[in-house]
């Protein structure tokens, strides 16, 4: 949910910030200080993810970023709450007591898994990529088999034995405990939720300081530089696991599929294209079509409304992780869009048959005009061709308007014909 998007001005609700009250109506900026470096909240017991109130920090009114900053927090959370309705506070705040309830009682089997290291868990050629921050430096650690997905190696073979090992210590807690766990979403039947046992720290830096900079390049008309919150979980396939995964889209703007392990045979990913709500169940192109086999320690970076699903694990047990990444100013600033080419396969298709249509238009018109320039010309030398001429001309143009199926494009041909009629008329 988005509560800072760029075209807002939003009251601030009324009460005091550092205890003044001087901030009762002041208002949001309607664009973000990119100037303002923003605080840190990771450390803070918060409603909301850390990285939210990192953004809209940017947006709050010149007097109120000099203030503490836990007065800072507390204005925010007054204005999220504002926008969140009473039945997603109770599952917000429901969902809070259960992780606390879990992570108080989970001993965790490798405690360095939880802050992020970025020496102990990446390759060098990635983090060396990042380090540098160009264009150039991903791209050179990256492939692109298809359009759209990104392929490229991320985590070292120690880190993956060591999250594997930690997700078999959770699960193994929760059979012995019989705690009731919430898998992934409502597709997967097996694997775990990593933010709910203490991870979400480790993977709101990872985000933000290793898959933004990336979706920033790769992915900006789908809020890739503006990622502020994301859902961290494993899934399981293999024998008594899942199988395999429907045909869907992802709850995110840019997800992160790592393969993890282990010794596996079949489990291939399967895309078919990036579409937006509306064209969501259209079907596929040629193009569009591509098969990705996972590779422990390897990634593939996509957009979450890339269509996609996964074959079946037909041996073995493959475990990944996945890191939907998520925009709340993308998404605020969606609901007031219905034109989604610059992303949506489908939309793009109809934008471009538009503008063919009208060019092929045009030129028909502009054909036609000369008809017209040259009729006048004869008309004056043979004032009589110009009764066999105009006749086709009128067929040729009312069989040029029947057979149009676009209606912009049939105006189109009335106005350029009404235009030239104006300045070369062959009824003159």
């Amino acid at each position: 949910m988005s509560l800072h998007g760029s075209d807002r001005r939003d009251e601030l609700p009324s009460g005091t910030a550092g205890g003044n009250g001087a901030a009762a109506n002041m208002r949001l900026r309607l664009n973000p200080d990119k100037e303002h470096k923003p605080e840190g909240y990771e450390d803070m017991e918060l409603d909301f993810s850390p990285n939210i109130f990192t953004s809209l920090e940017r947006y709050l009114p010149p007097s109120m970023l000099a203030v503490p900053r836990v007065d800072k927090a507390k204005f925010m959370r007054d204005i999220l709450l504002k926008y969140l309705p009473l039945g997603e506070r109770n599952r917000a705040q429901k969902h809070k007591e259960y992780r606390q309830k879990i992570i108080a009682n989970y001993q965790p089997r490798h405690r360095e898994l939880y802050s992020m290291n970025p020496a102990t868990f990446f390759v060098p050629t990635f983090l060396k990529a990042i380090n540098d921050n160009t264009e150039k430096s991903f791209r050179s650690i990256i492939s692109e088999p298809a359009p759209g997905i990104f392929v490229f190696d991320i985590f070292k073979p120690d880190f993956c034995g060591l999250l594997l090992s930690e997700i078999e210590n959770f699960e193994k807690w929760v059979t012995e405990t019989k705690f009731r766990i919430m898998r992934p979403n409502t597709m997967n039947k097996y694997g775990a939720v990593l933010d709910d046992f203490g991870l979400e720290t480790m993977l709101d830096k990872l985000m933000e300081g290793f898959i933004r900079p990336l979706s920033k390049v790769f992915f900006t008309e789908v809020g890739g530089s503006t990622l502020d919150s994301h859902h961290g979980f494993v899934v399981e396939y293999g024998k008594d696991r899942d199988v395999d995964l429907g045909f869907h889209v992802d709850d995110s703007e840019v997800t992160l599929n790592a393969c993890l392990g282990k010794q596996f045979s079949g489990g291939e990913l399967f895309f078919r294209g990036i579409r937006c709500e509306k064209h969501v169940n259209t079907g596929s192109h040629s193009e569009e079509i591509f098969d990705y086999c996972h590779v422990p320690g390897r990634a593939v970076l996509h957009r979450g409304r890339h269509r996609h699903g996964a074959r079946a694990t037909t041996s073995g047990h493959r475990v990944n992780l996945l890191l939907w990444c998520r925009s709340s100013v993308f998404r605020e600033l969606k609901r007031y869009q219905k034109d989604f080419s610059s992303w949506c396969g489908e939309c793009n298709r109809a934008k471009k048959e538009r503008q063919n249509s009208t060019i092929a238009a045009t030129r028909l018109v502009s054909l036609y005009v000369m008809q017209m320039f040259h009729a006048r010309v004869l008309s004056v030398m043979y004032k009589h061709v110009l009764i066999h001429l105009l006749p086709t001309f009128v067929i040729s143009l009312d069989w040029l308007l029947a057979n149009c199926s676009q209606p912009s494009t049939k105006g189109t041909i009335l106005l350029n014909y009404f235009k030239y009629r104006g300045t070369v008329s062959i009824f003159s």
